[in-house]
């Protein structure tokens, strides 16, 4: 009777906890691997856009076949089997970047070179809340468009809203909401922007890959492999200033939406509601 007694409530708590994440899914590895497979043998394609090229990149592929896979589409994965490969991308990423390391470091002369440039590309991040905001407010956004336009919303800037809002605050919205656009497709748009821009040949390719670095070890890996393959000549040292720009932006990140790009969206914001005459 005891025993009876405990095993309905013990059931009771096997059912409201979520369910185990079984990491040696071979369902799960062998869609991975298909993917994969899949977008090497499409290889990279070259396409012209006015007087500029765009890539598209294996990565690319992957992505959109990956969100194929899900189950608002084909149902190849579940939802379990999603929630098994988020914290697999940690240890891609932790590869990810011992590979840049790699390059870094027989490039630090290079990057030396750079000096301030290198450090004080993080102002660039300014022109989020300078550019987006408008937008923002003129499709009705309210205090969600600060957290959602002031930076590029990676982990440091939900740090960053989480400790001065909270993230269940009108601006964590916007904030969680820029983060999960930016996971969805940040690669997608950067890998294509990026070698947009590298094929007009324009910019110096050290400033490409300085600018490829912003935070984001996906968005980084897609816009830096797109210029690389633009500029093939200058792939090692694309690659090199995008991973030690991504590292900076990661270490003075916080500061700088912190105390530079958070007034400044508090700041547009005021103004661009009253250009618009919209009410709080």
């Amino acid at each position: 009777m005891a025993a009876d007694k405990r095993n309905p409530g013990q059931n009771g708590q096997n059912q409201g906890a979520p369910a185990p994440l079984n990491f040696y899914d071979w369902r799960l590895h062998l869609t991975v691997l298909v993917i994969v497979v899949i977008s090497e043998l499409i290889r990279t394609r070259r396409f012209q856009v006015g007087p500029g090229m765009v890539l598209l990149l294996p990565m690319l592929y992957a992505l959109v076949l990956g969100v194929l896979a899900t189950p608002r589409f084909l149902k190849v994965v579940n939802e379990k089997q999603m929630r098994t490969a988020s914290p697999l991308i940690t240890i891609s990423v932790m590869m990810l970047v011992a590979r840049l390391g790699t390059i870094v470091g027989p490039s630090l002369k290079q990057i030396a070179s750079a000096g301030l440039t290198l450090v004080l590309q993080e102002f660039g991040m300014l022109f989020c809340p300078l550019v987006a905001m408008p937008i923002a407010v003129a499709i009705g956004m309210k205090r969600e468009a600060v957290g959602g336009t002031f930076s590029i919303c990676r982990e440091g800037g939900i740090a960053v809203i989480g400790q001065v809002y909270g993230l269940d605050s009108p601006e964590g919205r916007g904030c969680l909401g820029t983060y999960i656009f930016g996971t969805l497709f940040g690669a997608i748009y950067m890998g294509l922007f990026a070698g947009l821009v590298a094929s007009l040949r324009i910019f110096h390719p050290w400033a490409l890959g300085m600018a490829t670095g912003i935070g984001s070890a996906s968005m980084m890996s897609a816009a830096a492999g797109a210029v690389a393959a633009a500029l093939p000549e200058y792939s090692k040292d694309v690659l090199a200033f995008a991973a030690a720009s991504n590292l900076l932006t990661a270490v003075d990140g916080v500061w700088s939406d912190l105390f530079l790009a958070l007034p400044l969206a508090n700041i547009t914001y005021k103004f661009w509601r009253k250009v618009f005459r919209k009410r709080d």
